[in-house]
């Protein structure tokens, strides 16, 4: 078991490395592209837009994910039992006690969010404290204080932005070649042909990838998460019947959406439904997550 939290630590750290060196290439080939030698500016300014978009989520992005989940925070006179469970689980994970939220929907599913363990929220359905027994909502409230514990709620913000970033400088890239915005002077354009085929490969390929990896950062939290959890309640089958049961239920989260989703501890998003059109894998696959804690 440590050996696999070890092993997704250092692997989500490396994926971030990757899409780090993608933002600071894309920022220099656009820099080059306005002038030349000013590829070290483009890395500044690609820097700074990150930067710029961190401060905003980090102080403000998880209120606005609770509003957007229309999650409402309750107290402990709500519902006592949870408050109990969450409360003896945050002392064996040795992080304070989350602000607790609960999701008016049927659909039984949760997640974590905040930018530090100080800061941290955990929002459940009414239908996952409708459905499990205290044996799975232990399992589950485990599993998202793992991730307040191993810092993914601050990680994947980051990842997030990260990618977004890339996202918005490739699209202002693209803009800029099909409008003819150049900051270039005249007769500085020799051998400009293939930096643009470059920079244009670049801008439309790089959003993909950066997101791929985002992809896979997630999935490599979800077994972290998964395995922390199997830690803090010494019952990995609380949670591994948990997941069964989560992943099994036909009812639809209305409120999650493409931007949530990967936040939730099972994918929200049904393949039935419309707007998993097009959708990529955030979580692994519950068989693999439910076998890796039953072997334990």
């Amino acid at each position: 078991m440590y050996d696999q939290i070890s092993q997704n630590k250092r692997n989500s750290w490396l994926l971030v490395i990757v899409i780090t060196i993608f933002l600071v290439l894309l920022g220099y080939v656009i820099g080059e592209y306005w002038g030349k030698g000013y590829g070290y500016g483009g890395i500044v300014f690609a820097l700074i837009v990150a930067i710029i978009s961190g401060l905003f989520s980090y102080y403000g992005g998880a209120g606005m994910i609770l509003a957007m989940s229309r999650a409402k925070r309750i107290e402990k006179k709500d519902h006592p039992q949870l408050f109990n469970v969450i409360d003896e689980l945050s002392i064996s994970a040795g992080v304070p006690m989350p602000a607790v939220y609960i999701i008016d929907d049927t659909a039984p599913n949760a997640f974590a969010t905040g930018r530090d363990p100080e800061h941290a929220s955990i929002a459940i359905t009414t239908g996952l404290l409708g459905k499990l027994n205290r044996d799975e909502l232990q399992g589950v409230m485990a599993h998202e204080l793992s991730h307040v514990q191993n810092r993914d709620i601050l990680f994947s913000m980051m990842v997030g932005i990260m990618v977004g970033s890339i996202v918005l400088i490739s699209d202002f890239f693209v803009r800029s070649v099909i409008w003819g915005g150049r900051g270039r002077k005249k007769g500085g354009d020799k051998g400009s042909g293939p930096l643009i085929l470059i920079g244009l490969v670049l801008a439309i390929l790089a959003p993909f990838f950066a997101k791929m990896l985002q992809l896979a950062v997630s999935r490599q939290r979800e077994y972290l998460a998964d395995a922390s959890a199997a830690l803090i309640t010494r019952y990995p089958e609380g949670l591994a019947s948990a997941l069964e049961k989560i992943s099994g239920d036909k009812e639809v989260l209305e409120v999650a959406n493409r931007a949530t989703q990967h936040m939730y501890i099972v994918n929200p998003i049904k393949s039935f439904e419309k707007r998993a059109k097009g959708l990529f894998s955030t979580h692994p696959p519950i068989e693999e997550r439910v076998a890796r804690l039953r072997a334990m």
